[in-house]
């Protein structure tokens, strides 16, 4: 859609000097890209002029005249466009911004899109009262940057380009009046708010404080994991080992089973009984006379049935799979693969027919169980207890009544999640006390640091405040980085970020 149009202003203001003029030197087409109306692109074919100044000291000599509301200078896109294509610019960036704004039909280039970020002012900081600290990864290894964030309006107010204490001691120095600093428990950024506002509160972020007692549990469980095996039960006497060929009697009938047995009962009474000839047995049982020649000769069906089993590339491995079946080991895949590292060529359904005859025998004897593994045990120790299924309660309880460590790490981690749900930072001091009281020198290291960082931590458990919120950035900054397809250099990300709704 084009739409001509020509401006009616009477006169034209001079950029420079402000001298209003309304001798037109001449006059020129510009064309103006705006907003998709109906899904059709829309062009708007300007007729503007162009002014002599007036003023003899001003250093422009002709310039241009700019249409209030719809043109910018030196821009191909109306006001309105240029402001849409900068929201998508700082939401979707570069590329991804510009296949997006193609699809509201304006055409732009991804590094227009680039420059218009990088013309858009910084919003003012002003002076943060309660202020947000953490770290997050420009080159994930190898270097941090660090984000501040408001805590009273959940806006980000700057990112700085390290997470060195000087920097953050710099910022704080450069914008006086703040009361609250949440961060993690890095040493630098202690520092760095120590030194650039001694005046505010330091409080550690809740979070950190009950991810580093998990890793701490963690290595106490793992020193105990001896503990965690249920003990050995007396060995009971037991029957005979099963085979399949012990087993072979209870087999449950087949149809060829059956059919041999009634053939082998008809041949017995006509020929061995009655006398009756072969070859009239042969012709009255419908039967081969080489099969009735056999069926005679043998002296009990059981020589018959024993006689049909063939010879299987399974039997060289008959005893090892009778032997690990009696040792509780019931899965066929897992025995194929183990006979597999011996020698044996066939699949898993050869060894899964040879076990039938056990399974409709019974269970082998029952397996020892498992320990838990470390994680699982640290996941229920630090988990909520209505979270813990009861199974594994009880598994936990049998642990700690065998095992007094960690009976006593399973106290303190109820005690100390106590302390942060309820915000009880006064009873810190005497849960510092209780576990160093105790024989675990895991604990006793993250003991150790809450003490080199006790007036934080102490207020992290008591204050309402928390890094929530920063966490929460450091979030969208991962996703922004990612959409930036390898234009994320600081300046242009420090500005996404800040400009970010």
């Amino acid at each position: 859609m084009r739409i001509q149009a020509e401006s009616v202003q009477g006169a034209g203001v001079c950029p420079d000097c402000g001298t209003a003029t309304d001798r037109v030197h001449s006059r020129y087409q510009r064309r103006i890209s705006d907003p998709a109306m109906t899904g059709r692109q829309v062009w708007i074919q300007v007729r503007v002029r162009r002014f002599f100044c007036p003023d003899l000291d001003c250093t422009r000599q002709t310039f241009a005249e700019q249409i209030r509301g719809l043109t910018v200078r030196h821009s191909r896109h109306s006001v309105l466009a240029r402001q849409v294509l900068q929201h998508i610019a700082v939401a979707a960036g570069g590329r991804p911004g510009a296949r997006l704004a193609h699809r509201l039909q304006v055409t732009v280039g991804r590094m227009t899109l680039i420059r218009l970020i990088r013309r858009l002012p910084i919003p003012e900081v002003g002076a943060p009262r309660f202020v947000g600290v953490d770290d997050f990864a420009l080159r994930r290894g190898r270097i941090y940057g660090t984000v501040l964030v408001d805590l009273e309006t959940h806006q980000p107010i700057d990112v700085l380009a390290d997470r060195e204490a000087a920097t953050l001691t710099a910022w704080l120095q450069q914008h006086p009046g703040v009361e609250i600093i949440c961060r993690d428990r890095a040493g630098s950024y202690a520092e760095g708010a120590r030194t650039g506002a001694p005046q505010a509160i330091q409080i550690a972020d809740r979070w950190h404080l009950w991810h580093n007692l998990v890793e701490a549990v963690e290595k106490v469980v793992i020193r105990h994991r001896h503990c965690l095996p249920e003990p050995a039960q007396p060995e009971q006497p037991t029957a005979e080992p099963a085979t399949p060929a012990s087993l072979q009697a209870e087999r449950a009938e087949t149809a060829s089973t059956t059919r041999v047995r009634e053939r082998y009962a008809a041949v017995q009474d006509l020929v061995i009984d009655k006398g009756v000839a072969r070859t009239v047995a042969a012709r009255l049982l419908n039967l081969n006379p080489d099969t009735v020649a056999r069926y005679a000769k043998a002296s009990t069906v059981e020589e018959l049935l024993t006689a049909r089993h063939r010879v299987s590339k399974l039997d060289p491995f008959t005893a090892y799979l009778d032997t690990r079946w009696n040792d509780g080991c019931t899965d066929a895949v897992r025995l194929t693969q183990e006979i597999r590292k011996q020698g044996f060529q066939g699949t898993d359904r050869t060894v899964r027919r040879y076990l039938e005859p056990l399974r409709a025998a019974g269970n082998p004897t029952a397996k020892k169980p498992t320990a838990p593994k470390v994680r699982h045990v640290v996941s229920w120790i630090t988990r909520h207890p209505d979270d813990v299924t009861t199974a594994n309660r009880q598994t936990l309880n049998s642990i700690r009544e065998r095992c007094p460590h960690l009976h006593a790490a399973v106290t303190h981690v109820q005690r100390f999640a106590t302390i942060l749900c309820n915000l009880r930072g006064a009873e810190l001091p005497q849960w510092l006390a209780e576990v160093e009281a105790d024989d675990l020198p895991d604990l006793h290291t993250y003991t150790a640091g809450i003490r080199r960082d006790l007036d934080a931590v102490t207020n992290g458990l008591t204050q309402p405040w928390n890094s929530g919120q920063v966490e929460g950035t450091v979030t969208k900054i991962k996703a922004i980085k990612r959409s930036m397809f390898g234009r994320a250099n600081f300046d242009l990300l420090r500005r996404r970020i800040l400009l970010a709704d």
